[in-house]
């Protein structure tokens, strides 16, 4: 029984669903000033395979076909995909998202410590020279041997793990230089956590002046202390000489709220990134007022025992440090969500070979993504459990049988594994075949000329 945009939608609420609906997409569509030809592939159809496609595990072109029961060639569904505007993709992906927004609050009745997590990673993509150019592969690879890597940036929502947004920039780039992509995502008195390569003086600068708040690990060259009335290095001279300021702060210390716990001034750094514009950089305010704690991890199997933070949640009363503690160790969840991403729906090898197609499967995966997570929340809410103890795979199981009418409550729900430790290797052992350190051409005519065994 092959599967449509209705048999999907129809399993979710009117709100969260209408993205999806024929009569959105065609709408959006006309609005972009798209024009097609009437066709087995018209955009309905088309978007209707994509998200087939990525919902069975980003499978090949020439399987899509047959999903949808169409007699047209995998080659022929690639061109319709191509053909459709990227700014279609982003608007479902918005409107989607925008939707979710009042999904969520309904479901989680909206909390003082809760928003979203930054996380980077890498995905590769085909070996193609617009990729290589766009994003760049390892230097350890030899040229012609390897993949591209696109650097990806994801906002996850901490009490839902929605996906809000996603974007893909050069493997070498600094997380700071994508940042301001995900800013509008958010709305004031919003909290933000991100681990230690998010913490800067000028993104926290920006998300106060946006009036959101931010629970960032500090960066391990920054020197904190917590003495009371300690010294620091001033912003600016006349100071002593640098050799005496050695091992010193450069925050001014300002007051104690427990014993790993005060508020300092941080001062704006002299000199100004490369990246970052001129109108941007005189545009931050000359101090800004942070809270620094410290606290240890006593559990079991972890690596890090100690673990400073930097917020902007100054009330000591509102926001006890127990709590942003346990805010801050919610901030791993967003692996086992790029895990889901990345294994579970197979967004570690993106297919397409243009940067505009890149950039689609990554808006087509957040979309997936998202109506795995509403299945998720629906099924807890039936079964009387938290949302993450249900079962993302069998969620996904679940939705691609769409419309064979399986029920909500009957989707796995894991056992409670507070604490759990699992060690970081491979039971299956890879195949005993050497790296690849020429180019497969050379490698052919090695193969020809007997100095090579196939």
């Amino acid at each position: 029984m092959k599967l449509s945009i209705e048999d999907v939608v129809m399993q979710f609420k009117h709100d969260v669903g209408r993205a999806l609906q024929p009569e959105f997409i065609t709408a959006v569509c006309h609005a972009l000033g798209h024009v097609w030809r009437d066709r087995q592939l018209g955009p309905v159809t088309t978007i209707q395979g994509f998200l087939l496609q990525i919902l069975h595990g980003n499978i090949a072109c020439s399987a899509v076909p047959r999903l949808l029961g169409k007699a047209v060639s995998g080659e022929a569904y690639g061109q319709a995909r191509s053909r459709l505007p990227l700014e279609l993709f982003q608007r479902l992906l918005v409107e989607l998202c925008s939707r979710l927004d009042g999904y969520i609050s309904g479901q989680t009745g909206g909390s003082d410590i809760a928003s979203g997590c930054w996380m980077a990673q890498a995905a590769q993509c085909q070996t193609v020279p617009a990729l290589q150019q766009a994003f760049g592969q390892p230097a350890a690879q030899a040229s012609g041997c390897g993949f591209p890597v696109a650097h990806l940036m994801a906002l996850f929502h901490v009490q839902t793990g929605m996906l809000l947004r996603i974007a893909a920039a050069p493997m070498r780039t600094h997380d700071h230089t994508q940042a301001r992509r995900m800013h509008e995502a958010f709305a004031a008195g919003d909290v933000l956590l991100a681990d230690r390569g998010f913490c800067s003086y000028w993104h926290l600068a920006q998300l106060s002046q946006a009036r959101v708040h931010a629970v960032f690990r500090i960066h391990q060259k920054q020197i904190v202390s917590f003495r009371k009335g300690r010294m620091h290095v001033p912003p600016s001279p006349p100071f002593p000489e640098r050799r005496d300021m050695r091992g010193l702060p450069t925050t001014r210390w300002i007051r104690w709220l427990g014993r790993r716990d005060q508020v300092v001034e941080y001062h704006k750094p002299s000199a100004r990134p490369k990246w970052m514009s001129t109108e941007l950089w005189e545009s931050l305010p000359a101090t800004l007022t942070l809270r620094e704690l410290r606290y240890r991890v006593e559990m079991r199997g972890v690596r890090t025992r100690e673990i400073t933070l930097a917020t902007t949640l100054l009330d000591s009363t509102r926001y006890p440090a127990a709590e942003l503690a346990a805010l801050y160790g919610r901030r791993w969840e967003v692996e086992t969500n790029l895990r889901h991403l990345k294994q579970a729906l197979g967004m570690d090898i993106l297919h397409t070979k243009s940067v505009e197609g890149v950039q689609k499967e990554l808006a087509m995966f957040a979309i997936v993504y998202n109506l795995v997570r509403v299945v998720m929340m629906e099924s807890a809410k039936y079964q009387d459990v938290a949302p993450d103890r249900i079962s993302f795979t069998d969620a996904l199981r679940w939705l691609r049988a769409a419309g064979h009418g399986g029920e909500l409550a009957r989707i796995r729900v894991n056992p409670e594994r507070p604490g759990r430790i699992e060690p970081r290797v491979l039971k299956r052992r890879p195949k005993k075949f050497p790296l690849m350190k020429k180019p497969r051409s050379e490698l052919k005519q090695l193969i020809e000329s007997k100095k090579l065994t196939p």
